[in-house]
């Protein structure tokens, strides 16, 4: 299919852009329809309840449906206090209280109705599961969203709703390498920083890999051996180990460039340049239409004088395309809808269940 791309649709390609409001207006078509973005992300405040939801990702679809390329519909879909559905769904408990069952069978049915509840909805990738292992510096913003303390848990548990996820049908995109569990800081506003990967840390991502992981989203953290002066994100030496030393072959997503740690320190423009110099496939751009826009025209504008090779975008655009090959992404296609009784009578079992077992744990 590359073969059939424009330089600018290749380039539309390694964008992914969050959906402002909760209607699709003339910027965000212009986004799909000129600029033909790789995918949109989806947040709660985009849809009052589940109807208004599907409909939009029904017209997102139809929008994107005469181009080359399907469309990625996103969502972050960890469960515990990172829920992006509608009001009509029950929340499934956290990553953390889930593990805490020690039952991989509970942490397999999570995942199993997450995967459904999405499939079902329309998605095809989500920005989940977290493997970031949890230790006493950790922030309050990996928190309970992680499966644990312990790496062989964080591992086991998150590589097994991977895999779920995989089975029915939604890209999972594990998160955050090479692993936020000992930064002491919120990403969100201030950018975290360590001496070097620590093993703990880096394992459930290796683990992740080694069980064909499709896709990886780098973090906005700075480890000094490696990053030097730059997080994660933005460190063309730090993607390149990825590729080299744990020998991914995936789909290499951006943070997202709006966070504060990022944003207030390089700026829209500069960030956003140096995400695609990094080596990052996909970039979650999120800034807001206007500036979405801007930074896709400057990426343009990098290309035609010669500052980026086209050849540098094919290896990109390559693993994308064939990440959507293999899922099999349609815009033609209809969406099912799940049955949302059925669904939450599963996650009210499970969240019982968990219940159950800190009760037991508490008595010992």
């Amino acid at each position: 299919m590359i073969k059939d791309l424009s330089i600018n649709e290749k380039i539309g390609q390694m964008i992914i852009v969050r959906m402002n409001g909760n209607k699709i207006d003339k910027k965000l078509k212009t986004l799909i329809k000129k600029y033909k973005i790789s995918g949109v992300i989806l947040y709660k405040k985009n849809f009052q309840n589940y109807e208004e939801m599907i409909n939009i990702i029904s017209e997102l679809k139809k929008l994107n449906s005469k181009n080359k390329a399907p469309l990625f519909i996103a969502i972050d879909q960890e469960g515990g206090r990172v829920n992006r559905m509608p009001k009509e769904f029950h929340f499934l408990l956290s990553a953390l209280r889930l593990a805490g069952t020690k039952n991989i069978n509970a942490v397999k049915e999570a995942a199993e109705i997450t995967g459904e509840m999405l499939n079902k909805s329309g998605y095809n990738m989500n920005f989940a599961p977290v493997l970031d292992v949890l230790s006493k510096n950790t922030s309050d913003s990996i928190g309970n969203r992680s499966f644990g303390k312990n790496a062989e848990d964080v591992s086991k548990y998150g590589v097994e709703t991977m895999k779920q996820l995989q089975k029915h049908n939604i890209i999972p995109v594990i998160k955050h390498f090479p692993g936020q569990g000992k930064a002491k800081v919120d990403s969100h506003f201030l950018l975290p920083t360590l001496k070097q990967i620590d093993k703990e840390d880096i394992k459930p991502f290796e683990d992740a890999i080694k069980s064909d992981a499709d896709a990886l989203m780098v973090g906005h953290i700075r480890i000094k051996s490696v990053s030097k002066l730059y997080p994660a994100s933005l460190s063309r030496t730090m993607i390149k180990q990825i590729r080299l030393k744990y020998n991914f072959k995936g789909v290499i997503v951006s943070d997202a460039l709006k966070m504060r740690a990022i944003k207030y320190i390089y700026g829209t423009k500069r960030a956003f340049r140096k995400a695609i110099f990094a080596g990052n496939d996909l970039i979650l751009v999120t800034y807001g239409y206007r500036e979405d826009i801007d930074s896709i025209k400057s990426f343009i504008k990098l290309v035609k004088k010669g500052k980026i090779k086209e050849r540098r975008i094919d290896y990109s655009v390559n693993r994308i395309l064939k990440l959507k090959e293999k899922y099999n992404l349609n815009d033609n296609s209809e969406i099912e809808k799940c049955n949302i009784e059925e669904i939450n009578n599963r996650i009210d079992l499970i969240n019982e269940y968990i219940k159950e077992c800190e009760e037991k744990n508490k008595k010992g």
